[in-house]
């Protein structure tokens, strides 16, 4: 199978650990590829609908080869810290320009890693999490999880014997 992981996050901290536990995990049977949005020119969409949802975006910029990883995968993995009670803007600025291929996205195999400084039960996590629900049900998504983490040190994640193991365990069963 091939996945392509969006890391939301700009910084090597809590979010990319759990990414790379997902990948040990996933490595040994999977094609996999992380897309690090802040390593990428794409400027936000202007809502212009000249892409009419199948033939790209206008802009000249890395959405379009983006946006094509995504289509091309089986299986897309957003991980994100939680910034102000939502994703990254470098995460959400890759969901806003998928719109110009979202047709294409429809029935694909999606999960879903947040990792905030609050614990778990903050509605932080819930509202990040519905959004996504909101997605899969517009576009048919097979969400196959959605796992948050409270991580509030740089290297936390990282310690948790457990939440590691659970994400290599995740990677494997993809």
């Amino acid at each position: 199978m091939k996945i392509v992981i969006i890391n939301g996050s700009a910084r090597k901290g809590n979010t990319l650990t759990a990414i790379n536990a997902f990948i040990k995990g996933a490595d040994e049977k999977n094609e996999i590829e992380v897309i690090a949005p802040d390593k990428l020119h794409i400027s936000p969409c202007k809502g212009c609908g000249a892409c009419q949802c199948h033939k790209g975006c206008v802009d000249q910029d890395d959405t379009n080869p983006t946006i094509n990883k995504l289509v091309e995968a089986d299986m897309i993995l957003f991980a994100t810290p939680v910034y102000w009670w939502g994703m990254t803007a470098q995460l959400k600025q890759v969901i806003d320009k998928c719109y110009c291929r979202g047709l294409q996205l429809k029935e694909k195999k999606i999960g879903l890693i947040v990792v905030g400084g609050s614990p778990l039960d903050n509605i932080q996590y819930e509202l990040i999490c519905k959004q996504f629900d909101c997605m899969a049900s517009y576009l048919s998504w097979d969400m196959l999880f959605q796992k948050c983490y409270y991580a509030n040190a740089r290297d936390e994640l990282a310690k948790d014997v457990d939440a590691i193991q659970k994400l290599e365990n995740l990677g494997k069963h993809v």
